[in-house]
């Protein structure tokens, strides 16, 4: 590591930022293929919706149970051993998917796949308060998160393509596989900030500069007190509420989407793939849009709190739009209220900027795991309110309408139960055991 606070800062940042976007691409390809595989899988195998409907539910029960412990893990054992594991059990899981016979074997496996992924948005959280600064963290969040709609968004019309080619056992078995093998190229490739030895002393200065925590942090043991006192500020929990919300409108693209268009708008197999790509993209632009205007606002001299929270709830009242769908008569229309509606979601993804802002620098993955759980237990109740929905009368009109309620409840969430966006002060500094 070079030194001299006269030479210009290497740029060893972004090249951790390509990484964990990657990681994040494949972590949630990985947990929606069944979303794609999902029609022709219930027709081989006779799964009924209320079925698939605790199946799709049933990542989020172990991925929420699996927080907690994860993040304490993280905090522990630090970003790159946690996270290089988490990669290579979690496309192991995938790989497995294409191997079931039965539903109590999906349901295992996908129990496996929740908890193997648990620690993947607490290690990102990680990474943005470890390696940069604060004026730069809401897009380089925003570039990230791109991952969790890219991979099923711009491939959308390949996957559906493989199935109707290859079936849908190739899905798993192909994405499962490439997620191993850059698994074991993390192990070789993630330093943290003092380690890494493309980094120079100008660029460590520049992130701490500005907010940013580069040092080693020791290992932290887990207590339950720390998990109270997190879970007493207030900040966090109107964050976590807004988050369900948020992730709501998240989980019905990830998993009903592709069957919505099959059947309750009765579109073939490969117009279905085509046009389930438009609110990915409408999503990943949204995604960027929202980590560009809260950065320029905060650069404009705008609070912290503002700049991290406008987005957040602008995002979140234009998926209410999602409910529009019950009424649209053509397909277009359809896809383009979905489109504006993934769009807010995607801005709304903020929403990790913010907790990364208030963690205390020592429970950075023990405060990210209590946030993603709350935000997934929305992946429990959406995908079976919505397959209760739909085996009990055939539509999808409550599932969209549930969806649009939540997305609002979400916007009044951040706006007046989140406060100040400031790092919550560690409780061992404030006298706590």
């Amino acid at each position: 590591m070079s030194g001299g606070a006269s030479i210009r800062p290497t740029r060893a940042r972004f090249g951790v930022l390509a990484l964990i976007a990657t990681a994040t691409a494949l972590n949630y390809l990985d947990r929606t293929l069944l979303g794609v595989a999902a029609p022709t899988m219930t027709k081989e195998l006779g799964f009924s919706p209320e079925l698939m409907g605790v199946v799709f539910a049933v990542f989020s029960w172990s991925y929420a149970l699996a927080q907690v412990p994860g993040g304490a893990f993280l905090d522990r054992f630090g970003t790159r051993l946690t996270y290089g594991l988490s990669l290579v059990i979690w496309s192991s899981f995938t790989v497995m998917q294409g191997l079931i016979r039965s539903s109590t074997a999906l349901i295992l496996v996908r129990l496996g796949l929740g908890v193997a992924e648990a620690p993947c948005f607490p290690a990102n959280s990680r990474v943005l308060i470890s390696w940069f600064p604060q004026s730069e963290r809401a897009r380089a969040n925003s570039v990230y998160s791109v991952g969790m709609y890219f991979g099923i968004g711009f491939c959308s019309p390949l996957l559906f393509w493989m199935v109707s080619h290859w079936g849908w056992r190739s899905l798993f078995w192909i994405v499962g596989s490439l997620g191993v093998l850059f698994g074991l190229a993390w192990f070789r490739l993630y330093r943290d900030p003092s380690d890494h030895p493309r980094v120079n002393k100008a660029e460590l200065d520049l992130i701490r500069a500005d907010g940013g925590i580069t040092e080693r942090q020791a290992p932290r043991p887990f207590s339950w007190s720390d998990v109270g006192y997190l879970a007493s500020q207030r900040s966090i929990i109107g964050a976590s509420i807004g988050q369900f919300a948020t992730n709501s409108t998240l989980v019905f693209f990830l998993t009903w989407f592709p069957t919505y268009l099959a059947t309750e708008r009765h579109m073939d197999w490969i117009k279905a793939g085509f046009l389930a790509m438009v609110p990915f993209i409408a999503a990943s632009v949204g995604v960027l849009a929202g980590g560009q205007v809260s950065d320029r606002l905060l650069a404009s001299g705008k609070s912290l709190q503002f700049a991290r929270k406008l987005p957040v709830i602008t995002g979140l009242l234009l998926s209410t739009v999602i409910v529009s769908a019950i009424w649209l008569p053509s397909d277009a229309a359809v896809i383009a209220a979905m489109s504006v509606a993934f769009f807010g979601q995607g801005m709304s993804n903020l929403g990790w900027t913010l907790i990364s802002e208030i963690a205390p620098a020592k429970l950075a993955g023990l405060t990210g795991g209590l946030f993603n759980l709350c935000t997934n237990l929305a992946g429990i109740v959406t995908p079976i309110v919505i397959g209760v929905a739909v085996g009990r009368t055939g539509s999808f009109f409550a599932g969209l309408a549930y969806i649009a309620v939540m997305a609002a409840l979400g916007a009044l969430s951040y706006a007046f139960i989140v406060d100040r966006v400031v790092r919550i002060a560690d409780p061992t500094d404030r006298g706590r055991p």
